[in-house]
């Protein structure tokens, strides 16, 4: 697939593709036959795709597993149905200080 990105500009690259992606796509869902529904639905998949993804590559790296590191959604899958070897339940750590 590449090398690791390590400049900003690509990075924000990528993600400028990323969110062009999404947009062209939702589009292509709506134009058909558009109604309220079908963007309200479209809106929460994108919302709920994006926290999602949040959780199985920041929540479980920070604050559940911060010994784990994941190298895709395959290892996510693998991990919430295995679970880490040597799992010791623990608290999640207060970030409020």
């Amino acid at each position: 697939m590449g090398p690791d990105l390590k400049q900003p500009a690509w990075m924000f690259l990528k993600a400028l593709c990323f969110g062009l992606i999404v947009l062209i796509c939702s589009v292509g869902l709506l134009l058909p036959a558009f109604s309220l529904r079908q963007l309200i639905l479209v809106c929460v998949l994108v919302w709920a795709s994006a926290r999602f993804y949040y959780f199985c590559f920041y929540v479980i790296e920070r604050y559940i597993d911060p010994s784990f590191r994941f190298s895709g959604m395959g290892s996510v899958v693998g991990y919430l149905v295995r679970g880490p070897s040597g799992r010791v339940d623990r608290e999640v750590p207060d970030r409020r200080e």
